[in-house]
């Protein structure tokens, strides 16, 4: 049993995050329809910025969380970190507390206004600075990712399970890899090439990229910060990892080290490498650093 804090039980909790993520995904979905229809997607962007855009369907979703998060625990010692209340502005969640959630309203927001199914909400609850409980909502196929410590699974809308298959240990080379759509980064392309993958997956939204790990659609995910470039934050990494490693898997720094959340930037920056098994990820690991040391193509 994991310690929650006091006077909160786990399967009211469970079941509270299970109705305000299937009202979240259908504000998703609302605003997904809209986003079809060309006027309909200027409607709902709420910012001119293409490499960081908000919409609507960010905002409301953050609302729905938030609001239902802070009604039915108002009394509850813990704070929560979002995206979008960070972007709004100055914001200081006191994330140097034990137990802070960790939001992010919509994952993915250049894929859902450019109309792919390759987005979603990722919700965690952080102890001492590490992913505790782990949500990741994928409204276009019907799924929620549950983590509750080791445990996951994984239901659609009507509560039935679904089971990932079960885990295969793989060498590098017969790794389906799973890589970003948006973000364009030529020394991560450049490694791609170099360890000559299985097959080249190509997704939105981390959080859909460790589903399909989750999955067994796909083994691998591999993020490269550049130096000087924006980094992944706290809310694209925290559910996520959460999920995967409940599964058996394991991501990491390419050193082999955990995650640290709660930094003053909330920033993920450097190499981050996502496996599906826990017990090869750290062979992965060095495998990727001695290609990136042979190739020269990234200080380490």
């Amino acid at each position: 049993m994991i310690k929650l804090p006091s006077g909160i039980e786990l399967q009211n909790l469970i079941d509270n995050l299970r109705i305000l993520s299937w009202e979240a995904s259908e504000k998703l979905t609302y605003y997904a329809q809209i986003v079809k229809d060309s006027n309909g997607k200027r409607n709902i962007l709420r910012n001119d910025n293409f490499e960081d855009p908000v919409t609507l369907a960010d905002i409301s979703v953050n609302e729905i969380v938030i609001n239902k998060i802070n009604q039915l625990y108002k009394d509850v010692n813990w704070k929560i970190l979002s995206e979008e209340n960070v972007k709004s502005g100055p914001y200081n969640p006191n994330i140097n507390q034990d137990w802070v959630w960790i939001l992010d309203p919509l994952d993915g927001t250049k894929d859902f206004i450019q109309g792919t199914t390759n987005y979603a909400m990722h919700l965690a609850l952080n102890y001492k600075k590490r992913p505790l409980i782990g949500i990741v909502l994928i409204p276009e196929r019907d799924e929620l990712w549950f983590a509750v410590g080791c445990e996951l699974w994984c239901e659609n809308r009507n509560g039935v399970r679904i089971k990932p298959k079960p885990l295969k240990r793989k060498s590098l080379q017969e790794m389906s890899l799973v890589t970003s759509k948006n973000h364009g980064n030529t020394t991560l392309n450049k490694l791609i090439k170099k360890i000559n993958f299985k097959e080249v997956i190509i997704m939105g939204s981390i959080g859909c990229k460790i589903a399909s790990i989750v999955r067994r659609d796909s083994d691998i995910y591999i993020c490269l910060s550049l130096p000087g470039m924006s980094s992944p934050k706290d809310w694209d990494f925290a559910a996520p990892e959460a999920i995967l490693k409940a599964s058996g898997g394991n991501i990491t720094t390419l050193d082999n080290k955990d995650l640290i959340y709660g930094k003053s930037n909330f920033e993920q920056g450097g190499i981050i490498v996502a496996s599906n098994n826990i017990n090869n990820h750290k062979n992965i690991c060095s495998e990727i650093e001695e290609i990136i040391r042979e190739g020269d193509l990234f200080p380490l």
